[in-house]
């Protein structure tokens, strides 16, 4: 066992580093089903079976074609002929032997017809290359069975994803520029008794260089205080003298020049940080205000039962504030007074985490749930990401697709600029009226490219008068879409492949953000936009 734990630990090494050993066994919990095993539906997968996903089912009707095999690296000429989702399950499975590939050969539309919930038992399931009336038969399902939605695409040269999932709750979003959470400007009993403990004037030369500049800030911080009025440095002008206050800090040497101490250098950078305020971010407020904040029920995720628990703690022990993070960014000191000032920090990061438990008993309690229905492993995690937790919650394909929930103010202000990627979605939305008119995609066969242009056009015109968008497209759109021919050209399908790959982890594993709603690529600019639909 403890073997295998290492091998593990080999092989996954750098993703573990991203998402740790939980963010690993989700995905090893996970079950994916990947619909059609096109040139996009197998780059997603490859990206998914890589990292250990625990199992995936490729559900797809096709047999295998030469055209598959032309764009389509988990097919070869040998599997023309085959089932497509057979033939791409065994290739792909040879990628990574932890993980199970199984495959239905069977057409969505006829699953949906004699067996709907059958999409029930997945963690996700991803929709590649489907119909529109497929897509919004399939999201209405899954809708009401609340299993996250992926839908992607890949046209030409444009690359298409649309979440639906009806809330999505993330503890460790990994914000780029977190702010530390240092408590200078309110700092708790046991971090002011620390503080107290140093003595900057009375120390010799070894262990003034080497004192914290947490320590260094707070200090001179009290000082600061006491000749204003208790009120810290607020302004530029404010924090440069307030700078400049800890440099005369710096000991001198015996020529009055001041020393080389690093610990002092750093102190003085680190101002702006040091002297954040500590405040609830707008945002954890906003949930707290929430209905499911609030109204808590048996049936309530374990996400808002510790949300509620953190509002009671913050109105309570917190005084206000939420529960120390309890780490502290590495710095210049040695190592004991180093370890001493994290202890602090982490001492009452556990002192808080263990009232906020008692606060979650409690919930559980008048709910009827054992206290066991909630692991200590969660709330202490919760406690530790609590300014950045962070929920998703998209609009059903329904909504977007009804004339009377469209949303037409996010579709009309992107137009003002008529080369937004919104045209493209546009233009997707166009080609599927298209289908549904015609049974084909326009500009598949040569022959037809020149008529399929007026075609399309009137596709175009009926979609914007359907919804009164009072937008233009301009007719090179429509000339580009039929020159695609619905093709899907595999440097589009990879890029497509890796974007999503990395929105399923995201939704399995419940850390970072997934995007919120739909995602465009233009492959011929190299941009890509993210919209609310």
């Amino acid at each position: 066992m403890a073997a295998t734990k290492a091998s593990k630990e080999q092989k996954y090494d750098r993703q573990l580093r991203l998402w740790g050993d939980h963010g690993q066994e989700a995905l090893e919990n996970a079950h994916v089903c990947v619909i059609n095993a096109t040139a996009s539906g197998t780059e997603i997968l490859k990206n998914l079976v890589l990292p250990g996903i625990g199992a995936f089912t490729i559900v797809d009707g096709h047999t295998v074609s030469g055209e598959d095999v032309g764009n389509n690296f988990f097919l070869s000429d040998s599997s023309i002929g085959k089932n497509r989702a057979q033939a791409a399950t065994e290739l792909l499975q040879e990628l990574n032997s932890d993980v199970s590939g199984n495959f239905v050969e069977e057409s969505p539309d006829k699953l949906l017809d004699n067996d709907p919930e059958f999409f029930h038992r997945f963690t996700l399931v991803i929709g590649v290359q489907l119909p529109e009336s497929t897509c919004l038969r399939l999201g209405s399902v899954l809708w009401s069975a609340g299993v996250p939605f992926l839908v992607c695409r890949t046209y030409g040269l444009i690359g298409y994803m649309r979440l639906v999932v009806t809330e999505h709750t993330v503890i460790e979003s990994h914000p780029d520029n977190a702010l530390e959470d240092l408590r200078l400007d309110l700092p708790f009993a046991e971090l002011k008794n620390h503080i107290q403990s140093y003595d900057l004037d009375s120390m010799d030369k070894k262990d003034h260089s080497h004192t914290p500049w947490v320590i260094i800030v707070a200090k001179y911080l009290e000082k600061w205080l006491s000749e204003h009025n208790c009120q810290p440095p607020k302004n530029y002008k404010e924090k440069e003298d307030f700078r400049q206050l800890i440099r005369l800090g710096i000991l001198k040497n015996e020529n009055d020049v001041p020393e080389d101490e690093e610990n002092f250098e750093e102190a003085i950078k680190n101002v702006n940080t040091a002297l954040n305020s500590t405040k609830v971010p707008s945002t954890v407020e906003d949930f707290f205000n929430s209905e499911q904040c609030n109204n808590i029920t048996s049936h309530t995720p374990s996400f808002w039962v510790i949300l509620r628990a953190v509002k009671e703690f913050i109105q309570n022990e917190g005084n206000g504030n939420l529960p120390v993070r309890g780490t502290i960014p590495d710095m210049i000191a040695d190592s004991q007074k180093f370890i001493n000032l994290q202890n602090v920090y982490r001492e009452k990061a556990m002192q808080d985490a263990a009232a906020v438990s008692k606060h979650v008993e409690c919930i559980l309690q008048s709910i009827g749930k054992p206290p066991e229905s909630v692991s200590e492993k969660d709330i202490k995690l919760f406690c530790k990401n609590a300014a950045f937790v962070r929920v998703v919650c998209c609009r059903s394909l329904a909504e977007e697709y009804s004339v009377d929930s469209v949303n037409k103010d996010e579709i009309t202000s992107c137009m003002d600029s008529p080369d937004s990627e919104m045209v493209l979605y546009l233009m997707l939305r166009s080609v599927d009226r298209f289908y549904q008119q015609h049974s084909r995609y326009p500009g598949v066969y040569n022959y037809q490219v020149e008529e399929d242009i007026s075609k399309l056009k009137l596709c175009v015109n009926s979609l914007l008068q359907e919804y009164s968008l009072n937008v233009n497209i301009k007719d090179d759109y429509i000339h580009e879409f039929c020159r695609y021919g619905a093709a899907e050209p595999h440097t589009v399908a990879a890029f497509l492949g890796g974007s999503a790959a990395q929105e399923a982890i995201k939704i399995i594993s419940h850390q970072f953000v997934p995007f919120n709603n739909t995602f465009i690529y233009n492959a011929m600019s190299q941009t890509s936009a993210t919209y609310q639909l």
